[in-house]
């Protein structure tokens, strides 16, 4: 394998500090891009959706438990498949306590197209408590861009409460979710990076076919 070449702690160092100006730089690109995220318009939901959940049949402003801001997670479950999207459990898996959003008046939610007979049993073996919705029967999915002829897709919509009115205020997907997951992120911090082909990683680097080794966090075979 071809390791990164060694050097003195002082020559390291000075290696460190070159990078970390452009770390900086890439900061506050991020926090300018944050600052132009809040500044984005909204546009009302219109549609009156019922979602069967934890508690049963709720509407979308119930899913925001009587907080002002709710992010909602599009997980890919197919009603009726035997699979379950290995990049959505991953992304999950990479989710902290809630109560840390709660205190900032905002709920994280799940949402899916499967119905709670399926979804439930998954969540019980991922063992994840974060509250898990399914829009099964409703047109949640198409009008949100998730499901077309094309299939099924994911992401994260997040949305605003003002009284009874709801707004959706932005939506990412692909990579755009996948800069929110903390393995991924921890991953482009090391050496061999995520080892995948698309990568720009110094000849010699294991590198193999993207998202082939994304497992259920249980499947993983050591």
């Amino acid at each position: 394998m071809n390791l990164p070449p060694v050097v003195s702690a002082q020559d390291w160092q000075v290696a460190r500090e070159r990078l970390l100006v452009r770390e900086k730089e890439a900061t506050r690109a991020r926090d300018a891009l944050a600052a132009e995220r809040r500044r984005l318009p909204m546009t009302r939901i219109e549609q009156e959706y019922v979602f069967d959940g934890p508690a049963g049949r709720v509407g979308l402003a119930d899913v925001f438990e009587g907080r002002r801001q709710l992010v909602v997670y599009h997980f890919m479950f197919t009603p009726g498949s035997s699979h379950v999207c290995e990049g959505c459990s991953m992304f999950v898996d990479n989710l902290g306590h809630p109560a840390h959003l709660n205190a900032r008046d905002t709920t994280l939610a799940l949402i899916s197209r499967a119905p709670r007979a399926e979804i439930t049993p998954f969540q019980e073996r991922m063992g994840w408590t974060l509250p898990w919705y399914s829009s099964y029967g409703t047109d949640f999915n198409p009008e949100f861009g998730l499901t077309s002829e094309a299939g099924e897709s994911f992401g994260l919509s997040v949305f605003l409460r003002d009284g009874d009115d709801v707004y959706r205020t932005y939506f990412t997907t692909g990579r755009g979710v996948e800069a929110l997951g903390s393995n991924w992120t921890l991953l482009d911090l090391t050496p061999l990076g995520r080892q995948e082909t698309w990568e720009d990683t110094p000849d010699g680097r294991p590198q193999g076919t993207p998202y082939s080794w994304w497992r259920l966090h249980d499947d993983y075979d050591g």
